[in-house]
């Protein structure tokens, strides 16, 4: 395993994300997970921070100046920046944090480099708010749908916005859930991850059954989290320059869920995506209570970001955007988290406001780091 040179590193940037496999289309295709090349994100040297104040407001929406065109216009990070994006912040229940400083490899039997790769837009933004035209979010009721896959990885964050159960003891969701840019959301030091469960009175099993008329009463039964990770691309700032690329953290529960958990894996282009369509469950805040999904296609994509306009309101932040597609290796269909859903995001588009519903694309360099924050072992993060 070697380390990437400043100036090489901006040619690899250009050849990660190149498919291992290139599969035709023919009358049986199915759209099949691809094989991408990963490079490594290891932590350096990690050093203590001072405990932070717990004071900023939790937000529910993140706004931006920078649209679909402006990302698409800035230029490649360098090595070194994309190492400082990639460094994290890493809050304990006790209140202490640390800072990790990260190196970046390629493994020395075939690895790749990052690669920052524009799509074509698919489609323009209407001026229209969280909700486009007619509702079209579905909320989920009846123990055997909210517990049963894959409705049951979304979870409620006690700060008020969703996350999705991406290992044993892990939850992915949105940074700006616990951190505003600048320090950590009141109440993140009590950090708790809510999931659903039947709500019986008098220890009746079975007094409410799912295909009764009448919902099925549910209650939140609470873990604390033990520490939670967030990008310096996030605390830095550069979010709020110029969009929401970083805006993603993991939690990590102080007891294993013991439920099924949807693993995570690189975003591919839309293009590639079934019917070009998302799909991501959440607790929007205008259905308290209730588990809300929601799919739609991606109308316009980054190479951090895709900009779609599945209805959704403040809450739904943090959910685990995933599609379902073919896996080859084990010859069965697999869903994945392929994003993080940031939120509605007001955007200058020359002079004109505009308005997207926005998710964290998980590129190759995010999903090492995401991967290695679970694992704790590089090895284990090969297959993307």
């Amino acid at each position: 395993m070697a380390g990437i040179p400043g100036l090489l590193f901006l040619l690899l940037l250009l050849l990660l994300c190149a498919v291992v496999q290139v599969h035709p289309y023919g009358v049986h295709w199915k759209p099949a997970w691809p094989a991408y090349r990963l490079p490594v994100v290891l932590p350096q040297s990690t050093h203590s921070l001072s405990k932070p104040d717990f004071v900023a407001k939790a937000k529910l929406e993140v706004s931006s100046s920078c649209g679909p065109q402006c990302h698409k216009g800035t230029p490649l990070p360098t090595y070194e920046e994309v190492k400082q994006y990639l460094s994290y912040e890493t809050l304990y229940a006790n209140g202490s944090r640390t800072e990790t400083q990260v190196g970046i490899y390629i493994l020395s039997n075939g690895g790749g480099g990052a690669q920052r790769q524009d799509s074509e837009s698919s489609g323009r933004p209407r001026r229209k708010r969280q909700i486009y035209g007619y509702d079209s979010r579905f909320s989920i009721f009846g123990k055997d749908f909210l517990l049963n896959y894959p409705f049951s990885t979304s979870v409620k964050l006690s700060t008020g916005c969703t996350g999705t159960l991406v290992a044993e003891k892990h939850v992915l969701t949105a940074a700006h859930c616990i951190h505003d840019g600048k320090t950590y959301v009141k109440g993140t030091q009590k950090l708790r991850v809510g999931f659903l469960k039947p709500k019986f009175k008098d220890g009746g099993r079975g007094a409410n059954h799912s295909t009764s008329a009448i919902p099925e009463k549910m209650k939140f039964q609470w873990i604390r989290v033990k520490r939670t990770h967030v990008p310096k691309g996030w605390i830095k700032g550069n979010a709020n320059d110029i969009g929401m690329d970083y805006d993603y953290a993991l939690l990590e529960l102080k007891k294993p869920h013991k439920r099924k958990f949807m693993k995570i894996g690189v975003s591919p282009p839309a293009k590639q995506l079934p019917g070009g369509r998302i799909h991501f469950s959440g607790y929007d805040n205008d259905r308290p209570g209730n588990l809300v999904y929601r799919f739609c296609d991606i109308k316009d994509e980054t190479y951090d970001l895709l900009y779609q306009q599945c209805d959704a309101q403040p809450g739904a932040s943090g959910s685990g955007v995933y599609v379902r597609m073919w896996k080859r290796q084990q010859q069965k269909w697999e869903r994945k988290i392929i994003g993080i859903f940031s939120g509605h995001q007001w955007v200058d588009m020359n002079g004109s406001p505009q308005d997207f519903n926005v998710a964290v694309r998980i590129t190759p360099l995010k999903y090492a780091q995401i991967c290695y924050w679970i694992k704790g072992n590089y090895l284990d993060c090969r297959e993307g």
